[in-house]
């Protein structure tokens, strides 16, 4: 992964104040509620606010992320909350998940580069067990022009780095689908998120 990716996400990461604020996401909250807890692994997860909240809930939570800065910062939350997070620093090849070990995974506005991506997804498919669960929410490829009348609501630059459901599909394949749709959601999170967007949002069940 370039050089520049990894100094932009340290730097964000750095501030006292926390990105994308310390509550979990919306999307994330509700999708967890319909789930038994079992161990689940989450993908670029930043400052750790979605690694902590399923760690209330009684998770066992793995988290990865090329943010050094990130993983401080959700160590320190993890320990404000008395929770435990294993969180790996690393590239996700590099990282030593096994095959179908996780009940659940999860990526929050995990936007990789349009290089790696889908790569990475088919990773991340075949370290998930049968029977077990993907939560998605991301920026959607219609989403460049509320960015563009609104910055603050965060999200790639590049139409490549955006998310269609039809990537998705192609992605995650042999999963039973249980919820896959592009809307237009309010977003009110931390510093980088925050006002009207487009998103992808998509759950499905590994057959």
């Amino acid at each position: 992964m370039k050089d520049p990716w990894l100094k932009r996400w340290d730097a964000r990461y750095s501030n006292t104040a926390y990105a994308f604020g310390e509550k979990p996401n919306e999307y994330l909250r509700e999708q967890l509620e319909k789930l038994q807890p079992g161990s689940i692994l989450f993908a670029a997860e930043g400052e750790g606010r979605n690694a902590v909240y399923a760690a209330k809930l009684g998770w066992t939570v793995s988290a990865f992320d090329i943010s050094t800065e990130g993983r401080k910062k959700a160590l320190q939350l993890a320990e404000k909350n008395k929770v435990y997070l294993n969180y790996e620093v690393g590239q996700l090849p590099d990282l030593a998940y096994t095959e179908g070990q996780f009940d659940a995974i999860v990526l929050i506005y995990a936007h990789f580069p349009a290089s790696i991506k889908s790569t990475y997804h088919k990773l991340l498919s075949a370290y998930l067990r049968k029977g077990g669960t993907v939560i998605f929410e991301a920026f959607g490829k219609k989403h460049l022009p509320y960015r563009e009348k609104n910055p603050k609501v965060g999200g790639p630059r590049d139409l490549e780095s955006l998310f269609s459901m039809e990537e998705l599909l192609q992605d995650f394949t042999d999963y039973e689908i249980i919820e896959l749709v592009e809307k237009e959601v309010e977003l009110n999170e931390g510093l980088y998120h925050s006002g009207t967007g487009s998103v992808v949002r998509f759950v499905g069940r590994k057959k």
